[in-house]
This record gives structure tokens, C-alpha cells and sequence, in this order.
């Protein structure tokens, strides 16, 4: 079972996120979060294969708690609407596994996510682009 923590400062997507990562038969949603600070708290308790975040959120963004779970045992994926520059390589410093856009398929993001445990880096072309 592939265990996430979801971390989005939308409370509706953070819901809907998880309700359809749920769906998935093997994955689990063990903890949600609305900031970055609340994210780190909830690896430390939950210790997550994953941690999906958006890169914008209130009190600390998804990049800040990315560089801070740098070189553990938690696979970051970044989520975003917009690519921004210079967010792709911050994102690639703090080695996250993923960048991807928000509005992917459930599909999409649910084999994003197995290939990523298997080893893989998966980073969507729209987003490393900008310049």
C-alpha cells in the first residue's frame, strides 16, 4: 500500500484529491494539510512513501517543505497550476521526484505516483519550459 500525505491550502481539491486518491486500491491517503509546516508535521507522525504539495501555500510553501524533506525516505511530488520561472529548479535542488500539473487526470496522477515509488523522476514537459 502506498501511503500519502496530501498537502493543498484549497481545502475543496485537498478534498477531492485524496477522495479520488482513495479510490485507488493501492493507495491510501493517511494525512492532509493546508500549509507546507503542517506537511512536515504530518511525514514526521505518518512516514509516507509519498508527500504530494502544491508550491504555493499560506505559512510555508511546498518548495520550502520540499528542501526541508531533501534526502529522506518520503518522495516529494510538486503540484502546480502554473509554471513559474525558476520554480523548476528549485524544485529540481530539493531532488523532489515529481513536478506535475494539478489538472492531470486522477489516472494520470495515480501511475505518476507508482512510477515514482518504483525509482522514477517524472517532471511534466508544460512546467520545465518556462524560462
Amino acid at each position: 500500500m502506498i501511503r500519502i500525505v496530501l498537502a493543498e491550502d484549497q481545502n475543496l481539491l485537498r478534498g477531492a484529491l485524496g477522495a479520488l486518491l482513495d479510490l485507488e486500491e493501492d493507495m491510501t491517503v493517511v494525512g492532509q494539510a493546508e500549509n507546507g509546516a503542517e506537511a512536515l508535521e504530518l511525514v514526521a507522525a505518518e512516514s509516507p512513501d509519498v508527500c504530494l504539495m502544491d508550491i504555493e501555500m499560506p505559512v510555508m510553501t511546498g518548495l520550502e517543505a520540499a528542501e526541508r524533506l531533501k534526502g529522506g525516505s518520503c518522495k516529494v511530488i510538486m503540484l502546480t497550476t502554473f509554471a513559474r520561472p525558476g520554480y523548476f529548479e528549485r524544485a529540481k535542488q530539493a531532488q523532489v521526484s515529481g513536478y506535475l500539473l494539478k489538472d492531470s487526470s486522477s489516472e494520470t496522477l495515480a501511475q505518476s505516483i507508482r512510477h515514482i515509488i518504483g525509482g522514477r523522476r517524472i517532471y511534466s514537459p508544460e512546467l520545465i519550459d518556462v524560462a
